[in-house]
């Protein structure tokens, strides 16, 4: 695939803090649609790839382009207008509201109204009904009106998920999304990531190598702030530098 082809991709993008260089001269393809796993072993610079890639950080070199459009100088905000979107290791949702008031309020935000926050929620109908379409995407329709605080982990992580699809992402970077949720409800959830329309693009962070096989259509390997390699799940599978590298880290841990 050609990076004019791509819905994102970077050209030798670096970051050094003083003398360490977290990445370096990582370059980087998503065509529309694709879901991509970033792995590694902890300290190989993913989230700081992700931070670049969101204007969290600006990189010491190199580029980010979304689509033809190159945003490498472009501030967060910016970025999350043109359709960048990421959820962070940590989740941070409006625990004082419930699942469906959280939604309508992200959709406010993003349309630039959140000033009608102080109208009833009642009166937002339009919103409303987007956002219930939106939980009913991700299988929380049932839990509409529970408040966020007072939901199970995981479902609290689809919440979080939900508040970003809210912004219409193009892209969308997830980092750790199953981070501290029972295998079973780590499943569910990237069932429903899976399932996502294919107008969104999606790239994630993820330790647990049985989601990423099973839901990745390709993977990138980062070791030391450097592209290892990069391929299907089944190549990565069979590469005996990304075994070597897991293997080390188990025997060193």
């Amino acid at each position: 695939m050609s990076a004019g082809a791509a819905a994102l991709h970077t050209e030798g993008l670096s970051k050094a803090f003083g003398g360490f260089k977290a990445n370096t001269d990582v370059s980087l393809a998503l065509p529309a649609g694709a879901r991509h796993a970033l792995i590694g072993p902890n300290g190989a610079g993913k989230t700081t790839l992700i931070n670049l890639l969101t204007g969290v950080l600006a990189p010491t070199s190199g580029e980010v382009f979304l689509g033809g459009e190159r945003i490498t100088g472009l501030p967060q905000h910016e970025r999350v207008k043109r359709g960048v979107t990421r959820t962070f290791q940590i989740n941070t949702l409006f625990h004082g509201l419930t699942v469906l008031e959280s939604v309508v309020l992200a959709i406010c935000e993003r349309d630039g109204r959140a000033a009608v926050w102080h109208r009833t929620v009642a009166s937002l109908t339009k919103e409303i009904e987007e956002a219930r379409v939106l939980l009913r995407s991700l299988r929380l329709d049932a839990d509409a009106n529970t408040l966020t605080r007072n939901l199970p982990y995981g479902r609290q992580r689809l919440v979080e998920i939900a508040l970003a699809l809210a912004t219409r992402p193009r892209i969308l970077l997830l980092d750790e999304p199953a981070a501290g949720i029972p295998s079973a409800e780590s499943a569910e959830l990237f069932g429903v990531l899976a399932a996502l329309p294919k107008d969104v693009t999606i790239l994630f962070i993820e330790h647990d190598m049985e989601l990423v096989f099973r839901f990745a259509e390709r993977i990138t390997v980062l070791v030391a702030g450097k592209v290892l390699t990069d391929g299907t799940p089944s190549e990565i599978a069979a590469d005996p530098r990304v075994r070597e590298v897991y293997l080390g880290e188990a025997q060193h841990a």
